[in-house]
C-alpha cells in the first residue's frame, strides 16, 4: 500500500474565466505536515477548494488514496476522510459550542462522536469550558480551536488548514501550533495553507511555494528556511520590486 495519502497533479482551476492555478502538482505522505505558502493571491486557498470539491479543477487530477476524487462533491469529500478547516472558520454564531462540534460528526459512523468529542476537548480543553456557549461569543483564537475542533470530529484521514493564525495574537497562534505538533505525532496527515512562511516551515516536514498559481519551489523544511530567495521574500528580507534577482528566480 502506497504511503502517498494526497497527490495533486498538473492541476488547474479558477473561477469563470480566470484561471488561478496553472499545472500544480504536490504530494502529502502519510502522517506529514506539508505547508503550501506564498503571497496573497498565489492560488493557496484555490488548491485546497479544488481538493475538497469547493471549486472543480478544469485539468488535472486530485488522488486521495487510491481514489481520484478529482470532481468530488464538498459531502462525498469529508464522508471519504477528507476535512477542512477555511479561512474565516465559518462556524455557526447562534448554535453553542458543542452543537457546532455535533455537526462536525455528521458523516461519521454511529458511536464515533462520543469519542472524537472527548479527544477534541483534550486538544483544546478551553472548548469544554465553554460547551453551551454561543460560538459568536468566543474569542478569536477560541473559534478558530473550535473550527479546528469541528474538522476533527469526522475523524479525517487528511485534514486540510487555510490560514490558521490569521488575526491571531501570537500566544494563541503558539497554541493552535502546538496542537497540530500534537496532531502530526498521532500520525494525522496534514496539509496546511499559511501566509506565515517562517511558522509554518518551522512546524512542517516539507513545503512548497506557490507564485501565481504554481508550484515555484518545493523541499523539505529546513531547506526552505535556509533557501537564499525563500528568505529574501517570505521571511523578511526582500527589498521590493527592484530585486529582480529573487523575482525572477521564482518565476515572475
Amino acid at each position: 500500500m502506497s504511503d502517498t495519502v494526497l497527490q495533486v497533479e498538473e492541476l488547474h482551476a479558477g473561477y469563470g474565466h480566470v484561471e488561478v492555478l496553472r499545472g500544480v502538482s504536490l504530494r502529502v505522505d502519510r502522517g506529514e505536515l506539508v505547508t503550501v505558502i506564498g503571497a496573497n493571491g498565489a492560488g493557496k486557498s484555490t488548491l485546497l477548494k479544488s481538493i475538497v470539491g469547493m471549486v472543480s479543477p478544469w485539468e488535472g487530477r486530485v488522488v486521495f488514496g487510491d481514489r481520484d476524487i478529482s470532481n468530488i462533491s464538498p459531502e462525498k469529500a469529508v464522508r471519504s476522510g477528507v476535512a477542512l478547516v477555511p479561512e474565516g472558520r465559518l462556524l455557526f454564531g447562534a448554535m453553542s459550542v458543542e452543537e457546532n462540534l455535533e455537526l462536525g460528526a455528521y458523516a461519521s459512523r454511529r458511536g464515533e462522536g462520543a469519542a472524537a468529542m472527548s479527544r477534541v476537548c483534550e486538544l483544546f480543553p478551553v472548548l469544554s469550558e465553554r460547551r453551551t456557549q454561543s460560538a459568536a461569543t468566543l474569542s478569536g483564537g477560541e473559534q478558530q480551536m473550535l473550527a479546528v475542533g469541528r474538522a476533527l470530529m469526522s475523524n479525517p484521514r487528511l485534514l486540510l488548514l487555510d490560514e490558521p493564525s490569521l488575526g491571531l495574537a501570537p500566544r494563541v497562534i503558539s497554541e493552535i501550533f502546538a496542537a497540530l505538533d500534537v496532531l502530526r505525532a498521532s500520525g494525522m496527515t496534514i496539509l496546511l495553507v499559511e501566509q506565515d512562511a517562517r511558522l509554518a516551515l518551522k512546524h512542517a516536514d516539507r513545503g512548497y511555494v506557490m507564485r501565481t498559481g504554481r508550484v515555484a519551489l518545493e523541499g523539505s523544511s529546513t531547506a526552505l528556511l535556509a533557501n537564499d530567495d525563500v528568505r529574501l521574500i517570505y521571511l523578511g528580507g526582500w527589498n521590493g520590486p527592484n530585486d529582480a534577482r529573487a523575482d525572477t528566480e521564482l518565476g515572475g
